[in-house]
This record gives structure tokens, sequence and C-alpha cells, in this order.
């Protein structure tokens, strides 16, 4: 799968409806076809900090998002709230799922 992560940094002004300004783009990205997943976080840290975490089933379907028409929407649509550029990182991994973080087990609950 392809798996991106990229941090955006949105106008103070703009920071709480970030989810609202983007929910169009979101949701017709999350019914693609080679979508697995497509969420928003918010830093604890940073409040005009978000951070995407998607992936794509494999490169066929991350070239399908590109070239959607909600893709190129949001390209010409999002740049005005932010500060700055988005940073990303992208790799393709094999796997198609998340695994589970052993260090951290829990017990099954009774």
């Amino acid at each position: 799968m392809i798996f991106i992560t990229a941090k955006f940094r949105i106008r103070p002004e703009h920071a709480d409806r970030w989810p609202a300004i983007t929910a169009d783009f979101t949701e017709a990205t999350r019914r693609e076809p080679g979508c697995l997943w497509f969420d928003w976080s918010r830093s604890v840290a940073d409040p005009t900090e978000y951070v995407l975490v998607e992936a794509f089933r494999d490169d066929e379907a991350g070239a399908a998002h590109v070239q959607s028409a909600h893709f190129k929407a949001a390209q010409q649509e999002l740049p005005p709230y932010l500060v700055e550029t988005p940073r990303i990182v992208n790799a393709t991994i094999p796997q198609d799922d998340w695994s589970l973080l052993g260090e951290m087990t829990v017990a099954e609950q009774p």
C-alpha cells in the first residue's frame, strides 16, 4: 500500500473550521475504491497543525486519487487557508492494514 502522512499548518483564523473546510474533499476521497483510510488529527501541541494519515491500495489507486476532480479542486481551494506548503512522508509498504503494536499489547477483556 501507499502510506502517506502530511502535516498542514492552517492560518489561525481558520484552524477551528479546518474539518468543515476539508469535509467535501475528505468524504470524496474516502469513497474512492482504492482508499484504505483518510483521517485527520489535530495536534495537541499546536492547534493550527493538522496531520493527515492516508493510505491507498497501490500505485494505481494513488494515481487515481491525484487525478480525481476532488483532488484537483482541493489543490485550488485549500492553499489560501494554509500558512505554508504542507510537509509529507510518502512510502510504499508491503501490507494492507495497520499492524498491532506488540509493545503495548492489551489483554483480552472478560
